[in-house]
């Protein structure tokens, strides 16, 4: 497994090496001293949770107040297109996105440092998003803002279908960077 950095300060991506034969395949998709070595605490990780989406289905865009909320991302099952926003005031890379696809092909894990904004497009029919999260949910410090915000410009694949109404009625980034102090 390696390791490479991602466009934003601090996001990282573990790249297994699958083993593949007429079997199948066999891939580690996570290892602690490999996390260890990229400068993060495996065991500061203490909740496992999945989502199931259909095509087209766009989750997100949400982040945490306070402290933030740190997360490995991968994609188990289809492929997913990975959005990411920088939402850290004084971060060199603030207000800037990054998008991956996530697939069971590749089985790269995405690290998320707190104070990034999150959101995902599923790519095919059914997407399965496992992510492993560092606290537990407050929803008190839930953020978000709505995934189609033409500040952000952010690319989606597809028509987006399947939007929760609580992704329907998130703020505006203006909105965000203004309840940050930002504006």
């Amino acid at each position: 497994m390696r390791v490479e950095h991602g466009a934003l300060d601090g996001v990282l991506l573990f790249v297994p090496s699958p083993h593949r034969d007429d079997r199948g395949l066999f891939t580690r998709t996570f290892d602690t001293a490999v996390a260890r070595e990229a400068g993060l605490t495996p065991e500061s990780f203490i909740q496992d949770s999945q989502s199931r989406s259909r095509r087209g289905v766009v989750r997100g865009l949400h982040g945490r107040s306070g402290r933030g909320e740190a997360k490995l991302v991968r994609c188990a099952r289809g492929a997913m297109y990975d959005v990411l926003v920088d939402a850290r005031p004084g971060s060199p890379t603030f207000g800037k996105t990054m998008a991956v696809t996530l697939d069971d092909e590749s089985f790269v894990t995405l690290y998320v440092p707190p104070g990034l904004l999150h959101g995902f497009q599923s790519l095919t029919d059914p997407v399965d998003t496992c992510y492993r999260i560092d606290r537990a949910h407050d929803p008190a410090e839930d953020l978000s803002v709505r995934y189609d915000d033409p500040e952000l410009g952010v690319d989606w694949p597809l028509p987006a279908a399947g939007v929760s109404a609580r992704d329907l009625a998130a703020g505006s980034w203006a909105e965000l960077c203004r309840r940050l102090g930002l504006g």
